[in-house]
């Protein structure tokens, strides 16, 4: 039997659903009925759920007696139902609890096999048997399985309570005379989608689905949802299939990212992540947890896609499947004139907001407006003409995206709202009614259902999925991240219509699981609608085989895949094997740097890095010389390992060979290896043959004890060349003095006797020093695996030009840039540091300005004086602050600086961005930076100039730079005007004379040509500033002007004026409301009518010209960061 503590109980607490008695319609009291009336019990207690389909159900009732007799577990008969055998567990004295528990198990007397589960719904009632007005109730339901194979009621009854002589108001006991009923009603019910009631736990979606999911990094289910639904319309996915990558095999490519995540969600087995393919778009982690608009993603990877097949097979396959056409068309109702253009569409927004269903958006869509009376159409030829104007339908794509405008700007509340209103779509729609007269009907426009792409919450905190059907006549599934299930049509549509929940005994109030609120709303609503041409389904859902796959995508994920099981194989070896990395003299000679080699190199390739051997633990020291041998060409008996060791000055040096070779790996590494660092080994070798009598290494030949050979290793400083490389080793006894290193030297280079050197012991990376001749190498504390660092003396002729370039002459200077070296990226500030745009430079950490933009302008071919830099963000990569150029400032100091409490956390340690300017640094110290935001067009577009001046310039002096950008003749240069604006109003209008030393940062400068009607503006006439508001005047918003008012004129042709001066055109000019404010910031707004005359009331000098209307830029970007890209 289980173990009582593994009964499974039910969350008595969990929240099904708040009913609101208030809220039903209720007469008079239901009686309530008798226990043993079990059909009226059943009917009451656990009703049909109209959305299950029952597979059998019976009730059984366990006459219980000798209650206080019972054992610890007590068990009913068995019962069928469903094909399988359930009993009633009881526990009289509780499980480990003061309450009576009660579960339901099967019983089957064999085990059912693995994959056994039934759902089940049922209810346990307790009564008195000589009373069945006495009875208490328990419901549940639960997915029976071999692991859950009992499910109730820990906390059924409490024990006190159940053995009192009274229960509750009743005058007899529920217990009475040690005996009570149980009848125990099971309804087994049909799991049409395989997840009724699952915990999910192991829960594997391919082998369940066929499908597999895709992860999600942050906040990309909303694109893990498109590309599901992309990725199911196989002739989209055999059009990405068909993009020549084979030449652009890179993680930047994203049609290479694309169709790798297709492949995998093709043939993997687990849910695909997406990282690769952000990557490629150029996200951030900024982006990967910012949700972002389906639409605008979708039209974005269309036109990057639709890019990267020109030229291809699969040039036109995306317009072919999404494009459609439309007709904008304005058609006189009295005359025959129709003014008309057609216009392609990838996507349909159809409003839900006052639509009940996918035909009412349509016929919404294609309504006509009718243009009479003061909005008359100017028909060329003809005049002014009544008119009808709409859009109407050309023709339909073969797979009909539709984005429900579910998020709307809401005026009143000055935010983004989700519109949750019931909104209904078919499976099966027709579009015929919504196609122009001229169109070609002659094949069906039926559409099917074929994707619905689900929001689940509100605008501020919410989750997307997806159902989709993958085949044309196969079932739904839910696609939700990395979870693939099946999905019944209710859930598909009635639970995606949004609205209110329906129960089917009044309304409910369910908690939206993201706001926490309690609400009748649904929180999950479609967003987006995929719709598939019946007659092109073949054509749209072809099968997609591996021969559709691109060899090389194959064979390169494949090798990847082998590549994982090897390393996932060598993972769980990992106890059994060593990795040892052995040096040589070729790695010594190499390599330039401090000590030996390149240790911490994951390069293969890198010769100037140990050669990585794993061999097993149990291997011998000779077994694996024999091995390093072999790959050196040399015999066994040529080759003897040393041990590297950390010395404490921080160096790693050759401290002893290993002579027992019958030591294992294991063994030499626990006694001289270093834990956290594998085994460092170095590979000496001899080119003089072992005899039987004379050994092969120097330090064993017969020899003083007392003055024994000592290994060095030598290495050489070329100041011409400006490299340090080894140059070999050597063995000399440490009693030699340390002048009589010269003539192995001059040998090994094969120099001319005499040639005058000097000698550096290197001692660690901070400490190389001179070494005194007459010493010996024993006074000098010299000893094996020691550095002996050699250069030529130099003559002042050729020390010259390597100073003049920027050299080192002594070998101490090169090993202190050698310890101060960095690698630093540069990327032009402009790009923001584009994959592309990155180059690398290694300087020194001690370089200052000047230094390091010579080495940058010598690698750009540009003065270096003309080179600002910036430091880089460290989150975001945005541009930070300017690089001062000061001449004690260090490189080191500029990236990672020690001031503050975050130190350098907040900016990269190594990047610049640079950009290349006009005039020289020392030139700009003495110029002022202004931005001019210039007015082209009225107020309705603008553009941005960086401008420099002299400091003790004046506005006489922007005016000039600014005519040269823009490109404007001298004469109309004549008109130009600068004005200042703070907080989206006019402070003040600059003169000429202004000193630009006057303007400050916090203001925004724009500059314009004064318009015509200004400049032709009689005396009579006067100025106003006019700027924009959202509701308050406070709310202001967007570019202010100045404009002329005009004595007697009333608002109608004032208006008029306005629309040319500001170059709103349309409903967006429409839609503002114009009123007089007074510049107190609380001044209450003068609506004006179109017979009032702004001349009369703005009668004050300090009066504005307010446009209230919606502050479009917000309404855009309300709720949402930076906009969507894909690089």
């Amino acid at each position: 039997m289980v173990d009582p503590d593994e009964y499974d109980a039910v969350d008595e607490k969990q929240d099904v659903a708040i009913i609101n008695p208030q809220q039903l319609d209720i007469d008079e009291p239901e009686s309530e009925p008798l226990a043993d009336d079990f059909e009226a019990m059943k009917a009451r207690f656990l009703p049909v759920n109209p959305d299950l389909e029952t597979e059998e159900e019976v009730y059984s009732t366990w006459e219980i007696n000798g209650w206080p007799e019972l054992p610890h577990k007590s068990f009913s008969p068995a019962f069928d139902c469903g094909g399988s055998a359930w009993r009633v567990l009881l526990f009289p004295a509780g499980n480990n609890v003061p309450f009576a528990s009660f579960y339901l198990e099967q019983a089957n007397e064999e085990k059912p096999p693995d994959d056994w589960y039934a759902c089940a719904q049922f209810l346990l009632v307790l009564w008195n048997r000589n009373d069945p007005s006495i009875y208490m109730t328990h419901v549940a339901n639960h997915r029976f399985n071999n692991e859950e194979s009992d499910w109730g009621f820990t906390r059924y009854a409490e024990l006190r309570k159940l053995l009192a002589a009274r229960w509750e108001d009743k005058d007899r006991p529920m217990v009475e005379d040690g005996s009570v009923n149980m009848t125990a009603y099971v309804r087994v019910v049909k799991d049409p989608t395989g997840v009724l009631w699952h915990n999910f736990l192991n829960y594997d979606s391919k082998k369940e689905t066929g499908y597999v999911g895709l992860k999600n990094q942050g906040a990309t289910c909303y694109l893990n949802s498109l590309l599901q639904s992309l990725y199911f319309t196989n002739a989209f996915r055999k059009a990405v299939y068909q993009i020549p990558t084979q030449d652009e095999e890179s993680l930047t490519n994203s049609a290479y990212t694309l169709q790798r995540l297709f492949y995998l969600l093709q043939n993997s087995n687990d849910a695909v992540p997406t990282a690769e393919l952000t990557r490629s778009f150029g996200w951030e982690q900024k982006q990967i947890f910012e949700q972002q608009d389906v639409q605008e993603l979708s039209r974005i990877l269309m036109e990057k896609l639709e890019e990267k097949m020109k030229g291809t097979d699969a040039e036109n396959a995306l317009p072919r499947l999404f494009m459609g056409k439309s007709k904008t068309y304005v058609s006189c109702v009295n005359v025959d004139f129709e003014s008309s253009r057609i216009e392609d569409f990838w996507d349909i927004q159809l409003n839900v907001s006052g639509n009940k269903n996918l035909d009412d958006s349509f016929k919404d869509y294609i309504q006509v407006e009718t243009m009479d009376g003061e909005n008359k159409y100017f028909a060329e030829g003809y005049g002014l003409q009544d008119a009808r104007k709409g859009v109407i339908f050309e023709s339909f794509p073969q797979v009909l995206h539709l984005q429900l405008k579910r998020f709307e700007y809401d005026i009143n509340r000055d935010a983004m709202m989700k519109v949750n209103d019931r909104y209904e779509f078919p499976d099966v729609f027709d579009a015929s009614p919504y196609l122009s007269e001229e169109a070609d009907k002659s094949e069906s426009y039926l559409y099917q259902l074929h994707g619905v792409l689900v929001h689940s919450g509100d605008f501020n905190a919410g989750h997307y999925y997806a159902f989709l059907k993958p085949t044309k006549d196969g079932h739904f599934y839910k696609f939700d991240d990395d979870r693939v299930t099946r999905a019944t049509m209710k859930e598909v549509l009635e639970e995606n219509f949004g609205g209110d929940h329906k129960v089917p005994n009044g309304t409910a109030e369910f908690r939206n699981p993201y706001t926490r609120t309690v609400t009748t709303k649904r929180s999950m609503s479609a967003y987006m609608l995929v719709y598939i041409r019946r007659s092109r389904a073949a054509d749209v859902l072809p099968e997609v085989t591996e021969s559709d796959i691109p060899p090389h995508l194959q064979e390169k994920l494949e090798a990847e895949k082998l590549l994982r099981e090897q390393k996932r194989k060598e993972r769980e070896e990992q106890h059994l094997y060593l990795s040892v990395g052995v040096i040589t003299d070729t790695t010594f000679k190499n390599y330039q740097g401090l000590d030996l080699a390149v240790w911490d190199s994951t390069d293969p390739q890198n010769p100037a890095a140990p050669k990585l051997h794993r061999v097993l633990r149990t291997t011998t020291v000779g077994e694996l010389t024999k091995q390093v041998a072999d790959g050196l060409g040399k015999d066994a008996d040529q080759v003897r390992l040393w041990v590297m060791v950390n010395r404490q000055n921080k160096t790693i040096r050759p401290d002893q060979p290993l002579s027992d070779l019958e030591m294992t790996v294991n063994e030499a590494h626990a006694k001289h290896g270093t834990k956290n660092s594998g085994f460092r080994l170095w590979a000496e070798t001899s080119d003089v043959e072992s005899a039987s009598d004379s050994p092969v290494w120097p330090d064993l030949q017969p020899q003083n004890v007392n003055n024994v050979p000592i290994l060095l290793f030598l290495k050489h400083f070329d100041a011409v060349t400006q490299t340090l490389k080894g140059a070999g080793r050597i063995y000399i006894r440490k009693h030699e003095r340390v002048s009589e290193l010269a003539q192995p030297i001059l040998e090994l280079m094969d120099w001319p006797a005499g040639t005058p050197l000097k000698l550096f012991e290197e001692i660690k990376p901070s400490m190389i020093e001179p070494m005194k001749p007459k010493q010996t190498l024993h006074q000098a504390e010299i000893q094996d695996g020691d550095i002996i660092c050699f250069q030529k003396v130099l003559s002042e002729q050729e020390a010259a030009p390597i100073l003049q370039a920027g050299g080192y002459i002594e070998a101490r200077e090169f090993y202190d840039y050698l310890n101060n070296r960095i690698t630093i990226r540069f990327a032009p500030k402009a790009t923001r540091g584009q994959e592309d745009d990155w180059f690398s430079l290694v300087l020194s950490r001690k370089m200052v300005y000047e230094q390091y933009s010579a080495k940058v302008g010598e690698y750009l071919k540009v003065d270096p004086t003309h080179l600002r830099f910036s430091t880089v963000a460290a989150a975001t990569h945005a541009p930070k602050s300017f690089v001062k150029r000061t001449p004690s400032t260090t490189l080191q100091q500029t990236l990672s600086p020690q001031y503050g409490s975050y130190s350098s956390s907040n900016q990269l340690s190594d990047a610049l961005y640079y950009e290349i300017l006009d005039l020289s640094l020392s030139e700009l110290e003495t110029k002022k930076l202004l931005r001019v935001f210039w007015l082209s067009e009225g107020i309705s577009k603008e553009e941005a100039f960086d401008i420099f001046v002299p400091k003790s310039g004046t506005m006489a002096d922007v005016i000039p730079a600014l005519r040269k950008k823009i490109n404007l003749d001298e004469t109309a240069a004549e008109h130009i005007r600068i004005y200042e604006v703070h907080s989206n109003k006019i402070y003040k209008e600059l003169t000429e004379s202004f000193n630009v030393a006057g303007v400050n940062e916090y203001v925004t400068l724009y500059a314009e040509q004064v318009p015509q009607d200004e400049l032709d503006s009689e005396e009579a006439d006067r100025a106003i500033y006019a700027f924009h508001f959202s509701k308050e005047p406070s709310k202001s918003h967007g570019v202010p002007f100045k404009f002329v008012v005009k004595p007697g004129e009333i608002f109608k042709e004032t208006r008029a004026r306005l629309e040319k001066r500001t170059g709103l055109k349309g409903k967006q000019f429409e839609k503002i409301k114009f009123a007089v404010v007074q510049r107190m910031a609380f001044s209450k707004p003068i609506y004006l009518n179109d017979e009032d005359i702004l001349a009369d009331v703005a009668t004050d000098a300090d009066d504005l010209l307010g446009l209230d209307h919606v502050d479009r830029s917000k309404a855009l970007t309300a709720g949402r960061g930076d906009a969507i890209f894909i690089r």
